[in-house]
């Protein structure tokens, strides 16, 4: 009787797809490897879009956010002001060495009566009416028509947007350290005119004057401004400051302007 050692003819045959399955299932797990550490290293890129308080980094940068804008000397600014009445839009600029702002305001509403060329420093304010108000003020301001009166915090939301946007400058940087022991903390991130950002609300002890509320910055990575929004305490709508809308004129104070930086 002859022995046949080994399978059967068909056993080799059913056996061979095995190195095949065994090949698809390590393909598997080095692509499952690969999706866990692509998970993990996202998870460490800071895209974290939730709210939390600030890190060293983000410190730094919302210390030195102000400081930025007087480095620049100055910056080109829209301000959506808050009116029951309408509302109100400045464009223009701001220098934050001389701490003065001139541009145009425009109006809607029963707003329009305040149309004109503005130029306002911490104390004062110049208006010059106009019934046709342009979309950008002109390089050198009117030398005549200019009416003037002090600047009030409290009880006017233009006058407070304007006290805001003004003081988005500072000659120092602030301390770092105390802005997370004072409440600074980032929400999240978004993405203003293509530039990607931070969104930190500000320290309570540090609201501007004429805020009500928190004030709530967007922050590029170098410490750029790029948006505010703050509280105005005469209205329940926040005024919005957003930077580089337009290209940055050089302000030019009026005769007998003087700035209080």
């Amino acid at each position: 009787m002859r022995v046949t050692r080994g399978l059967p003819r068909g056993a080799a045959g059913r056996r061979r797809p095995r190195p095949r399955l065994r090949r698809a299932a390590v393909a598997l797990v080095l692509a499952a490897a690969a999706a866990a550490t692509a998970l993990v290293l996202a998870g460490n890129s800071g895209g974290s879009t939730g709210r939390h308080a600030l890190n060293p980094d983000e410190a730094n940068r919302l210390a030195i956010t102000r400081f930025r804008n007087y480095q620049a000397g100055g910056r080109a600014v829209t301000l959506t002001v808050p009116s029951t009445a309408g509302g109100l839009v400045v464009t223009g600029s701001i220098d934050y060495r001389v701490g003065i702002g001139y541009g145009v305001v425009r109006g809607s509403g029963r707003d329009t009566s305040s149309d004109g060329l503005i130029e306002w420093t911490s104390t004062t304010v110049l208006v010059h009416p106009l019934a046709d108000a342009p979309s950008a003020a002109p390089v050198s301001p009117p030398a005549s028509g200019w009416y003037g009166r002090p600047l009030t915090t409290s009880g006017s939301s233009l006058d407070s947007s304007l006290a805001i946007a003004l003081g988005l400058g500072s000659d120092r940087p602030d301390n770092a350290e105390l802005l997370p022991q004072n409440g600074a903390v980032r929400v999240g991130q978004d993405t203003v005119r293509g530039h990607r950002v931070d969104v930190m609300v500000g320290p309570r002890s540090s609201a501007a004057k004429g805020t009500s509320g928190t004030v709530r910055y967007w922050i590029g990575p170098d410490g750029t401004m790029y948006r505010v929004r703050a509280g105005v305490a005469s209205e329940s709508q926040p005024v919005v400051i957003d930077f580089d809308t337009q290209k940055y004129v050089a302000v030019r104070p009026l005769p007998g302007v003087s700035a209080t930086p």
